[in-house]
């Protein structure tokens, strides 16, 4: 029996499928693309606000542009009242000039270029302090207004991170923020936590609580933490994902190819999304009360910064059919891109929902599912969109599509390389009807091109 591992049904994505839409932007295109769907990163920033309202507690929620590099989101963003969480000096130009003000921006990432210090400090951003050295920095610029800092905290429980200060180094920190008076403003403190973990996140998080407390007695304003991002995405039911886990073996996969079930992303969580914020903010903490009690009892805001999260069901990958070849048992399906625009490959790993084969013809199901693996077009060995051999409904053929559903988080453009010449599969944004009341004659959704 072919092993399978169906995404959660998507009714909308299901529409558009069937519409007809995706065929002919294909065509006009003229090779593989990826299509966004704006509207539904609406939906999950406001789930994420209203989590917050909800448990009474102040916050900002800043996307992770890092997740995906389209404009639609950043100006979604500064439409509906969201922050953007940048790393580079390409991401803050990106940010502002798509209409987010600095003010609403947090500049996060390893040590930081003194281009990139400047310019946030200038805009009024606010900057996560990961180093000694860099808190120098910002200390001596020389800029119309004090910089805005958080001080970002080394995580005990990974002692093998290497973001953050460790203990030495941030009672050093506290004391230069102090000394430096009005010349800085020191907002509270941060933390980057691998994982998906509720209680060890709501743990830290009160942590911070305490620190900003006893900043303030130094006279520092410490006001706010920020907790990061690591909310996680449910891609699959959790029959499928457990079946999947228990089942696969080096025979599922092309050339017996082999990976540990660790090295996947947890393809279904049971709390994901804003429902894992909303359990960060019951988590009862130590001492008795709930996180979000401690944040309204100490008067401090609370900073995330989703990204995956962000983007759960907000866009897919489009391939194009160009040619199959049969094996023993399965085949080889090669499409018109390559698996540098599915960032998984990048982690020695594998994007594991199940793809959608969109055939160009009427053609039946056949009776019994054709296994194949999905390649792409460049004459390397190892570049395979999909090493399992997926049981398609039938037998793919050139000018067929095959969708990879929900892929706006991490996988579209992480990675990303114009491989033999060929083109970056360009973002495609969907108009949701619902949004923009200009469906056109066909009643489908508009469409343009991200930039």
């Amino acid at each position: 029996m072919a092993l399978t591992l169906p995404a959660h049904s998507d009714p909308l994505a299901d529409r558009l499928h069937a519409s007809g839409l995706l065929q002919e932007l294909a065509h006009g295109l003229g090779g593989p693309f990826h299509y966004l769907l704006p509207h539904r990163f609406d939906t999950n920033l406001a789930a994420f606000h209203t989590a917050l309202a909800d448990a009474g507690v102040e916050g900002r929620v800043y996307y992770a542009k890092k997740a995906n590099k389209a404009a639609a989101f950043i100006e979604r963003c500064a439409a509906r009242g969201g922050g953007v969480d940048v790393a580079s000096l390409g991401e803050l130009r990106e940010a502002l000039g798509h209409g987010v003000r600095g003010d609403d921006l947090v500049v996060t990432g390893p040590a930081k270029s003194d281009a990139l210090l400047r310019i946030a400090a200038q805009q009024g951003a606010l900057i996560a302090v990961d180093a000694l050295d860099e808190l120098d920095r910002v200390l001596a610029l020389d800029v119309p207004r004090p910089p805005r800092v958080l001080l970002r905290v080394h995580p005990p429980a990974q002692p093998g991170s290497r973001f953050g200060l460790g203990q030495d180094e941030l009672d050093e920190a506290i004391r230069d923020c102090a000394e430096a008076g009005d010349h800085v403003r020191m907002e509270g403190f941060s933390f980057h936590l691998s994982g998906y973990d509720v209680h060890q996140r709501a743990g830290l998080a009160a942590d911070l609580v305490d620190l900003c407390l006893k900043a303030r007695v130094l006279g520092l304003r410490a006001d706010r933490i920020s907790i990061g991002g690591g909310f996680a995405v449910d891609y699959v039911p959790a029959g499928a994902w457990q079946t999947f886990l228990d089942r696969q073996s080096p025979s599922d996969y092309h050339a017996g190819k082999t990976f540990t079930t660790s090295g996947f992303y947890p393809y279904h969580s049971p709390v994901a999304g804003a429902r894992a914020l909303r359990a960060v903010l019951a988590a009862r903490t130590p001492d008795g009360p709930s996180l979000a009690e401690r944040l309204r009892r100490a008067g401090v805001m609370l900073l995330l910064e989703p990204g995956r999260a962000l983007l759960d069901r907000a866009g897919a990958s489009v391939f194009g059919v160009q040619g199959v070849k049969d094996r023993d048992a399965y085949g080889i399906v090669t499409v018109d891109g390559t698996s540098l625009s599915l960032s998984e490959q990048w982690f020695n790993s594998e994007y594991l929902p199940d793809p959608h084969l969109l055939p160009a013809d009427d053609r039946p199901h056949a009776p019994i599912p054709y296994r194949a693996c999905v390649a792409g077009a460049s004459c390397l060995d190892s570049d395979l969109l999909t090493w399992r051999k997926i049981p398609f409904p039938a037998r793919p053929q050139a000018g067929d599509l095959i969708v990879y559903p929900n892929t706006a988080g991490y996988q579209m453009d992480s990675n990303e390389s114009p491989f033999h010449e060929l083109p970056l599969p360009p973002k495609v944004v969907i108009d949701h009807p619902d949004d923009t009341g200009r469906p056109d004659d066909t009643g489908r959704p508009r469409w343009r091109l991200d930039r």
